[in-house]
Order: C-alpha cells, then sequence, then structure tokens
C-alpha cells in the first residue's frame, strides 16, 4: 500500500505541475495581448502625430515603424504560445485520467482489503462458535 500512496503524490504532482505550466502560458498570452494593445495604441498616437499613417511612405516615423514589428512579432508568439496552450492542456487532462486511474484503484484495493478483513472476522467468530 505504500507504494500505491506514493503513486498517487507522483500522480497529484504531477498534475499540479501541468496546472502551473498552463496557468503560466495562458497568463503570458494575456500579457503579450496587453502589450500589442499598448504598442497598437502607442502607433495610432505616432502616426496622428507624424500625419502619415502609411507604412510604405519614406516618411513614416521609425518609432511607428519599429513599434509595428515589435506588435507583429508579439502577434506571432501568442499564436504559438496558443497552441503550446493546447497542447500543455491535453497533457493536464491525460494526467488527470491517469491520477483518477490510481485513485479509483486504491478505493478498489482498500474496498477488498476491507471486505476481506471481513470476511476473515467472520470466519474466524464462526470457527470460535462451533467450537
Amino acid at each position: 500500500m505504500k507504494s500505491r500512496d506514493t503513486l498517487i503524490r507522483l500522480k497529484r504532482f504531477q498534475v499540479e505541475e501541468k496546472r502551473r505550466r498552463v496557468a503560466q502560458i495562458e497568463a503570458m498570452i494575456a500579457e503579450f495581448s496587453r502589450m500589442a494593445a499598448d504598442l497598437d495604441r502607442e502607433i495610432a498616437v505616432e502616426e496622428s502625430r507624424s500625419g502619415v499613417t502609411d507604412p510604405a511612405h519614406f516618411a513614416y516615423s521609425t518609432y511607428a515603424r519599429a513599434a509595428r514589428s515589435r506588435r507583429d512579432n508579439l502577434h506571432q508568439s501568442t499564436g504559438e504560445l496558443r497552441g503550446q496552450v493546447e497542447e500543455a492542456k491535453a497533457l493536464l487532462e491525460d494526467a488527470v485520467a491517469e491520477l483518477g486511474k490510481v485513485q479509483s484503484m486504491d478505493v478498489r484495493d482498500k474496498a477488498s482489503d476491507l471486505i476481506r478483513d471481513r470476511g476473515e472476522t467472520g470466519l474466524g467468530n464462526m470457527r470460535a462458535a462451533r467450537a
């Protein structure tokens, strides 16, 4: 039984680690989205200040061009993180399912031990009553 308890603790640890990973990736996605929105506002302000909104125009602001590039990189990173979070969620679901299996095996074994112990006690009582 000791090894089963250790296995359950290990599976719980794995589930919690995977939950933390999902939460961490989701926090990164939220942060990147917030940063991209901030850059969108900065780009709009810079374009209105300079009066040039066409990035292909020769007089387009260097700062706005750099901010656009950074924003695009953030969007790309966010897309990659969305793929990672889906994968991490699938791994979490697998870990939760494994934990459930181990826990149900533990419950089944404990119930079986309890039934066996009661049966042995009852058999011993029956033998004592016959003697």
